[in-house]
């Protein structure tokens, strides 16, 4: 069964949205989990923004990395430079990719405007999610 963890510095937005639609769109023949290097808390705006889009993300906990899941992963995605920097070392047999997506969190402006750039990360995060799902599925 693969094995994916996607990683970023709080595991409040990016990552948990992306472990969403991973479990959304890669399916139970997944091991499938996202974590932070450091831990902010699920943000409720992820969580809006997941649902607008019919994935339950609610039920989803911030965590810091887990070095033993680290290391039986096939792949490691990180969406920011902070956690692929500050990322542990992880054997040879593991798989990396960066996905440097902004932290909608930091996001300013209307809360329209706030907004507006989750739904856009939100919306990135399933096309390269969808796209590393074709990918498995061609082997």
């Amino acid at each position: 069964m693969p094995q994916v963890y996607f990683l970023c510095t709080g595991n409040s937005c990016r990552s948990q949205m992306a472990e969403g639609w991973a479990r959304h769109l890669l399916g139970p023949d997944w091991r499938i989990a996202s974590a932070g290097v450091e831990v902010h808390g699920l943000n409720p705006v992820a969580v809006q923004v997941m649902a607008e889009a019919g994935v339950d993300i609610s039920h989803q906990t911030s965590t810091l990395i887990d070095p033993d899941y680290l290391r039986t992963c096939d792949l490691v995605i990180t969406l920011c430079g902070d956690a692929r920097d500050r990322c542990p070392v992880t054997p040879a047999t593991v798989s990396k990719r960066h996905w440097p997506l902004p932290d909608p969190a930091q996001a300013t402006g209307t809360a329209a405007d706030r907004l507006a750039v989750f739904r856009q990360v939100r919306d990135e995060l399933r096309r390269r999610v969808a796209a590393l799902a074709r990918e498995a599925a061609r082997g």
